[in-house]
């Protein structure tokens, strides 16, 4: 997955090697044959990118991953919930999931309202094929500077990116991700900044240590991930009201005021732990939110979630940019926690009626809202 036109002119074949008179003598002299132009080398295939809503491991949750784990002699595993969506997943050049919790420092599990996930729950990403995930939220510092570095340990460990939180002021910046486009290689920055903390603050000792929303550091961080290299720049955002639908005015804001200009091509929300619609600011493609991917949050818009996928081509001018997204609506389980995409599940003919009514269901929901308004270029996975 990772490693990431413009036609031209020739002559008409006229007559630029014709005779030419060199004296005032009656010989003449051909001009030598001219070489061939050079064919325009072909423009990169396109790339797609995927994301994913809010990993929220309450403790049902976790006390389901012990259960799993025990089947095969392991403390948890997250790996049956994340398994349906794999080949979602491992079909795009990048993915990107977003871990809302920190992982337990000290092996202390916690649920709601300061959470400490088992740090398996990265093996069970890794497996469905993310290639890093965002990690600034809300609920970043619930465990402290301790859970930061956790968390951080743990995705190194099973070798997924991350951005949003930090070790060090080394690792504020962007995650730079390189995808093979053809021959061609593409670099794509992924920053991600949160609203705010639920009240614990920033230690003194190391104010890197969580990524805050600030449009202006934002557009900083942006311009100089692109003066460094990158061609592609994705922000993601912990934003918005918990389970309304619609945007808010904050986010409505945040969006107005870092996407004039040309730092920043894409824009993916999470924290309402319901879906959001998808929409165009200043030419940019915003998704307000993605929902939850996995939670333990029973009613049943909170059940639906979405991840999208990308499509990023080279312009004429060589400019990569975001020129199509798709959704693809998904439901979680709730006695398996298993994270079903809706539309490949419906299309299994071994899936039971019942199920099939949950998710016929969801998925008109979630395409209610990613349609509401409809925006050019943005598609909902058809039901089979």
């Amino acid at each position: 997955m990772l490693t990431s036109a413009l036609g031209g002119c020739s002559d008409d074949g006229g007559r630029s090697g014709a005779a030419t008179i060199s004296s005032t003598t009656a010989t003449s002299a051909v001009a030598p044959p001219t070489t061939p132009p050079t064919a325009p080398a072909p423009p990169p295939e396109p790339i797609t990118l995927t994301f994913s809503g809010d990993v929220l491991l309450h403790m049902p949750v976790n006390d389901r991953a012990a259960l799993y784990g025990g089947e095969v002699g392991e403390p948890f595993d997250f790996r049956p919930m994340f398994d349906p969506m794999r080949p979602v997943v491992e079909a795009a050049d990048l993915a990107l999931c977003h871990m809302e919790v920190p992982t337990a420092p000290d092996g202390r599990l916690t649920s709601y309202p300061s959470f400490g996930a088992p740090g398996q729950v990265m093996d069970g990403l890794a497996h469905a094929g993310y290639d890093g995930c965002s990690t600034a939220s809300n609920h970043s510092l619930d465990r402290g500077y301790p859970g930061v570095v956790r968390t951080l340990e743990e995705l190194d460990r099973v070798g997924l990116g991350h951005s949003g939180t930090a070790r060090g002021p080394w690792e504020t910046g962007p995650r730079v991700y390189s995808l093979r486009a053809g021959t061609s290689t593409v670099e794509v920055a992924h920053l991600s900044y949160a609203y705010g903390f639920n009240g614990y603050r920033l230690p003194a000792d190391a104010p890197w240590a969580a990524n805050q929303i600030d449009p202006d550091r934002i557009r900083a961080d942006a311009a100089a991930a692109r003066a460094a290299g990158a061609e592609l720049v994705v922000v993601s955002l912990h934003w918005g009201t918990e389970y309304q639908h619609q945007p808010d005015a904050f986010q409505r804001s945040t969006a107005e005021a870092i996407l004039p200009g040309s730092e920043i091509d894409l824009v993916i929300g999470h924290h309402a732990h319901v879906v959001q619609p998808i929409e165009m600011v200043h030419g940019r493609y915003v998704v307000w939110g993605l929902g939850n991917q996995l939670s333990n949050q029973t009613q049943a818009p909170r059940r639906d979630g979405l991840t999208v996928t990308a499509t990023a081509s080279q312009g004429w001018d060589g400019r990569w940019r975001v020129t199509g997204v798709e959704a693809i609506p998904t439901w979680v389980d709730p006695g398996s926690f298993r994270v079903l995409p809706v539309v490949a599940t419906l299309s299994d003919p071994a899936t039971p009626v019942g199920l099939q009514q949950e998710l016929r269901a969801s998925y008109h929901r979630t395409a209610e809202v990613v349609s509401s308004p409809a925006t050019p270029g943005v598609t909902v996975t058809p039901l089979p």
